[in-house]
């Protein structure tokens, strides 16, 4: 079993149930929408996706400095992505984590 020291970027939507409750389709395409134009080639321009869920994704840094980099990145603009929706349809948090890793192959 192989461990590492590693800094785990979360990015969700928060609400994500009531909005698809509100507005499943609309909420996918927003989703999709922030992911594609925002959140995914922030995440590359840094380091690789490790998972993706139908609302989420984790990805691993080796520095924490590159997560908050681009964690802060991700919410400048989401802060005006978010400007244009009502505040019942903001969507997208981070967080960061830093801990050990089990790499399992």
């Amino acid at each position: 079993m192989e461990r590492r020291l590693a800094a785990i970027l979360a990015a969700d939507v928060a609400g994500y149930s009531r909005l698809m409750g509100m507005d499943e389709e609309g909420t996918l395409a927003q989703l999709k929408g922030h992911r594609q134009a925002l959140v995914d080639p922030k995440i590359e321009e840094h380091r690789r996706i490790v998972k993706t869920t139908g609302d989420g994704i984790l990805v691993e840094f080796a520095s924490v400095v590159d997560a908050v980099r681009c964690a802060v990145e991700v919410q400048r603009e989401m802060s005006e992505r978010n400007a244009r929706s009502s505040v019942d349809k903001r969507i997208v948090r981070v967080g960061i984590n830093l801990g050990d890793i089990i790499i399992n192959n």
